[in-house]
């Protein structure tokens, strides 16, 4: 027996790329829709560039230059990336945010205040401190001040060997070869890194603590 038709097959059809008008839309389409520009009346709002920004920053592990700021955030240029660096850490310190934008090792990073380190410091999981020996700090001390230095002047200033704690200090990337020294062997010059800056909030080598000569 041939069954017939349904009654409603003769219905005009909707097109494939229309929706129900009873359909709900997915989650990802939903939040995609929604708007990009920041509410007019609230200062501390972002726009949808310094939105970016924020979130590149806070998911990068370590400083962002200005130029891989902008390319991480499309946005037009070294200038641009800048700029928004800078009006965000405003726009945090003007909130009273728990996060500040730093400047360290020639980029941004966002870090957590200062203040908060207290209470961090209770969910901090061990083995991700840099933990340094009194020995590899004044070791470390010394060549950031020289730096270029050789390490017979490291050992000099320190009164001890200081080969082994040297190549502990280039394993944790604090220390670098930088060149050798025009003297007879040409003895390897040694320099701090760019982990070293990052490590202790230091921007520039010219933001060490001044050094005053004992009398």
């Amino acid at each position: 027996m041939r069954l017939s038709a349904p009654s409603f097959a003769s219905a005009a059809r909707r097109p494939f790329s229309a929706r129900p008008g009873n359909a709900v839309r997915p989650a990802s389409l939903r939040f995609r829709a929604a708007p990009t520009e920041a509410p007019p009346d609230d200062p501390l709002a972002r726009d949808a560039k310094l939105a970016r920004v924020e979130a590149v920053l806070l998911v990068a592990d370590e400083p962002l230059s200005p130029r891989r700021l902008a390319d991480a955030a499309g946005l037009a240029d070294t200038a641009e990336g800048r700029a928004l660096a800078e009006k965000l850490k405003g726009f945090l310190d003007a909130g009273g945010s728990a996060f500040e934008v730093a400047e360290i090792a020639g980029g941004y990073q966002l870090l957590s205040r200062p203040t908060m380190a207290p209470w961090l410091a209770r969910l901090r999981r061990t083995g991700h401190d840099l933990r340094l020996t009194p020995a590899a700090l004044e070791t470390l001390a010394v060549i950031a001040y020289r730096q270029p230095v050789m390490r017979a002047e490291v050992e000099q200033v320190r009164g001890v060997s200081c080969g082994e704690v040297v190549r502990q200090l280039m394993e944790k990337g604090l220390v670098r070869v930088s060149g050798r020294h025009d003297s007879l062997g040409r003895p390897q010059l040694y320099g701090t890194t760019k982990k070293f800056l990052q490590a202790f909030g230091l921007n520039t080598l010219k933001d060490l603590p001044e050094v005053f000569e004992r009398k």
